[in-house]
């Protein structure tokens, strides 16, 4: 007798196969049968998915949810959107092997750097582990969703090298200290090895974060040490994955895949008709990587970002030329500094400068939007423009931005103006999603959460679909299943069929899609995080348990830690050419 059976609906298992009308029967938390028509079984649980689709829980391999976890074992709103396996420990950071010697530094690195409040990690972790296996088991039988993790260079070089993690070069028994944790780690179950050489990225005091202190030796040390253990994988993080790669950049991806043996992957891709070939030459890199013999894939998004600003955080922003110094300052000093006119204009003259690189978009100030205010002075403010204030105050955009910002705390939410995609936008989307150099995903969810939330890529693609026709229902769900699961080797998930995990998604093609952002103020210690629901993903199973009935999480905590070796098999890249 089976436990469950799905009938009557369009079933897309993941393939990229056509899809059918049909059943998926499920027993002991495992598929036993997919196929046309009814299953002739008898089954404890019918659901009737009439007019409905069918599909693989969703793979979102670029997660922060490393810390939520902790006070959220559903991680909200990921399965609302058809997530049912998430990847944490990227861009290099992480909470494991670090345990309470060095919390208050990686808090306020996350803090800064990937936007959770701080109030929040001070008020939910206990920082109670000193490995990574110790780290991982505290989630075995207590999560809603499959979760593994990979171990951070910035997280390892800090313990390894502590305070001298920060702006020094490694010595010789350093990067052997940091290649020993890594293979400890990875031991233990890390699914792989994370690093980022990313200019924004910057720790709570505003200096680069450990890892940008690393020499390409130092980088290709840690990768060989994945290589000596099964199901593991790269992900990386470099200056040219914001706005082109350099032939030295190339070098790196390319003996860094070699190093460790495994694909490595790269996060995000962005796709516009206003730059139509800028993700081509980008995609060029991976062409030349694989003629080297080995294999670098991009994450991409299907929509466009909504970014939300914040001098609270100062995420992105401290990108900026010389802004770090400014946003790294406690809030009260913070708000001093922004309203000394001398520190204004060097801050205004750095934002334009060459420096700035491709953050000089944003130093369009009257262009941005007003989102969210909280301050009597700035009551009626929202839904304007920062441009809109200066001619009403009669000031300078940046001046009317700053006094806004003070006024509200630091707390202002502020929108970069992002046009519609257009028909070609669309276009070149679904050309970059079928590019077998990509694999859609980057959502950054459980991060940045002042800016956005990155929960929604999944059901935003699906609306794609119905809305622009981008690609077909079976392409979509193979990118968000059974593509992601093959990249990272993770064993029988992301496809409906016999002995696979019952991660199952039920969702309505006509009304799919994301909810509008909202503020909740939710979080431990009393924060606030962005957050958009979802609309028609109704039925979501983990293992064979619903973890959204009716669309609403049910509490339910059937997942699974994902450890390398046990949950992944072994993705390696062809090698080296001979010579």
């Amino acid at each position: 007798m089976l436990d469950l059976v799905i009938s009557g609906g369009t079933v897309i298992d993941g393939s990229g196969a056509p899809s059918f009308v049909g059943h998926v029967g499920v027993r002991d938390g495992a598929i036993v049968s997919a196929g046309p028509g009814p299953t002739g079984e008898p089954a404890g649980r019918h659901v009737d998915a009439t007019g409905l689709m069918v599909a693989p829980g969703f793979v979102d391999l670029h997660t922060h949810y490393d810390a939520q976890l902790d006070w959220d074992p559903g991680a909200a709103p990921s399965p609302l959107h058809g997530a049912t396996t998430l990847i944490g420990g990227n861009c290099g950071f992480g909470l494991a092997p670090a345990g309470p010697d060095h919390a208050d530094y990686l808090t306020r690195l996350m803090s800064q750097v990937e936007g959770i409040p701080l109030a929040a990690l001070e008020a939910a972790l206990k920082w109670d582990w000193t490995s990574f296996g110790q780290w991982i088991d505290r989630f075995d039988g207590r999560i809603g969703v499959n979760a593994g993790f990979l171990a951070g260079h910035s997280t390892i070089r800090r313990v390894a090298m502590g305070d001298r993690a920060v702006g020094e070069a490694a010595t010789p028994s350093d990067v052997a200290e940091m290649v020993r944790l890594l293979h400890e780690a990875l031991a233990q179950g890390a699914l792989g090895f994370s690093t980022s050489q990313a200019p924004t990225h910057r720790d709570g005091s505003g200096q680069p974060v450990p890892s940008r202190s690393a020499t390409p030796e130092e980088i290709l040390a840690l990768a060989r040490a994945v290589r000596d253990h099964e199901g593991t994988t790269v992900e990386f993080i470099l200056p040219g994955c914001l706005s082109g790669f350099t032939p030295a950049e190339v070098d790196l991806m390319t003996a860094l895949s070699l190093a460790a043996g495994r694909p490595a992957n790269w996060n995000v891709l962005a796709v516009s008709s206003m730059n139509p070939t800028g993700h081509l030459s980008q995609l060029d890199a991976s062409t030349e990587v694989a003629r080297r013999g080995g294999r670098v894939v991009a994450l991409t998004l299907p929509h466009s970002m909504g970014v939300r600003l914040s001098f609270l955080t100062g995420a992105v922003l401290s990108g900026f030329p010389g802004w770090a110094e400014v946003l790294g300052l406690e809030p009260e000093a913070r708000m001093k500094a922004l309203a000394d006119p001398a520190r204004r204009a060097r801050m205004a003259a750095a934002a334009t400068s060459d420096e700035a690189g491709v953050l000089r978009f944003l130093a369009d100030w009257k262009r941005l939007r007003i989102i969210e205010t909280f301050s009597e002075a700035n009551a009626g403010l929202a839904g304007g423009s920062v441009g809109d204030v200066a001619r009403a105050r009669g000031c300078e955009p940046f001046d009317a931005l700053l006094d806004l910002v003070i006024a509200d705390g630091l707390r202002t939410g502020l929108r970069p103006p992002i046009p519609e995609p257009t028909a070609e936008d669309w276009k070149l989307r679904a050309e970059a999603w079928l590019d077998d150099r990509t694999i859609v995903g980057g959502s950054d969810a459980g991060a940045h959460l002042d800016m956005m939330c990155g929960a929604v890529y999944s059901t935003s693609l699906l609306a794609s679909v119905r809305d622009h026709h981008t690609v077909t229902w079976e392409q979509a769900v193979h990118q968000l299943t059974a593509a992601p699961a093959s990249l990272y080797g993770l064993t029988g998930r992301g496809r409906l069929a016999p002995g696979y995990a019952a991660d199952i998604v039920m969702f309505d093609p006509a009304t799919v899609g994301a909810e509008e952002e909202q503020t909740l103020d939710d979080l431990p210690g009393g924060a606030s995080r962005i957050w958009a629901g979802a609309r028609g993903v109704q039925q979501v199973w983990v293992n064979g348990t619903a973890v959204v009935s009716d669309g609403r999480l049910t509490g339910a905590t059937p997942g699974r830690t994902l450890r390398s070796g046990r949950d992944t098999a072994t993705v390696a890249v062809p090698g080296p050419l001979p010579v």
